[in-house]
């Protein structure tokens, strides 16, 4: 009875947490109880297997999305258990936007804008190359769909952003893409 509600728990702390779920993990008990008791910072990752925001960390093409999500207040969100399926812009991604764009969205009074647009790039759940179809939507974290499409046998996100690296995380997966994704557009 003790772990049923010890897992209902953790559940409901990665639905706050992502504001929307389709698959959701628990950890094992020693880890989950740590995270009950001490928020998602409790969850400690084998650095040899790093989560999805340590992996960006990591890559310097990712390093404007990093300063993004760490000015969104979203990396401990992005560490915790997942799984995720992250659609991280690379840094030439975002230069491809209009100028000031981005240090717009890094502005205190812009976090929701910013959040709303980390979250069109997160889905709650792992989806593999090879499960994407045409015609795909998936319902992201901020609430929106994004489509896959098929072309030349490779998906691309909006009929635009492609996949040009994939690389797994010990919390879900990330797919570097070429093009940021703006809700709306």
């Amino acid at each position: 009875m003790k772990k049923s509600i010890l897992v209902l728990g953790i559940i409901g702390l990665s639905l706050v947490s992502c504001k929307k779920s389709e698959t959701v993990t628990a950890a094992d008990p020693a880890t989950a109880t740590e995270a009950v008791d001490h928020g998602q910072e409790g969850v400690q990752d084998d650095e040899s297997n790093p989560n999805v925001v340590q992996l960006a960390a990591k890559n310097p093409d990712l390093s404007t999305l990093v300063t993004a999500v760490q000015a969104a207040g979203l990396a401990t969100s992005l560490s915790n258990a997942g799984p995720f399926t992250v659609f991280a812009p690379l840094n030439s991604a975002f230069d491809k936007l209009p100028k000031g764009t981005v240090e717009g969205l890094l502005k205190p009074d812009k976090a929701n804008d910013l959040s709303d647009v980390l979250g069109y790039h997160t889905y709650v759940g792992v989806i593999k190359e090879d499960q994407m179809t045409d015609g795909q939507s998936l319902g992201m974290v901020n609430g929106k769909n994004i489509t896959i499409t098929i072309v030349d046998g490779k998906p691309v996100i909006n009929g635009k952003a492609k996949i040009v690296a994939t690389v797994p995380a010990s919390n879900g997966i990330v797919y570097a893409i070429d093009e940021v994704l703006l809700p709306g557009k």
